[in-house]
């Protein structure tokens, strides 16, 4: 049953979230709020999601964990690269994102209570 909604879950996905560009466009412009905090839900979300791949592509094996649901993957990615635990492939990672906002990976970096 899981496999079933899942299958759903991503069509639906796939087919509303064009026409919510759209809505959220005509309310409100291109709102980079929405888009921001949007993008943050994403990360989220693939943090938790993906971490099995994260945690065995991005760090060695003593490293901070992904799976944490209210963290991003910026934001793990940080904590390694913080405690010298990345992979070269998570060094990687941070390279591009830091390349494109400088410090990125550290700037993430948000405790969790």
């Amino acid at each position: 049953m899981g496999i079933i909604l899942y299958i759903i879950a991503t069509i639906l996905w796939i087919i509303i979230t064009p026409i919510n560009w759209v809505i959220v466009t005509i309310k409100n412009g291109l709102s980079n709020e929405y888009f921001l905090e949007t993008a943050i839900d994403l990360d989220k979300f693939g943090n938790r999601n993906f971490r099995t791949f994260l945690n065995v592509t991005m760090r060695i094996e003593k490293g901070y964990a992904f799976g944490n649901v209210n963290e991003t993957i910026s934001s793990c990615l940080g904590k390694n690269q913080r405690d010298k635990t990345l992979s070269w492939f998570g060094k990687f990672i941070c390279f591009i994102l830091d390349s494109i906002d400088k410090n990125h990976c550290k700037k993430s970096i948000h405790e969790i209570v």
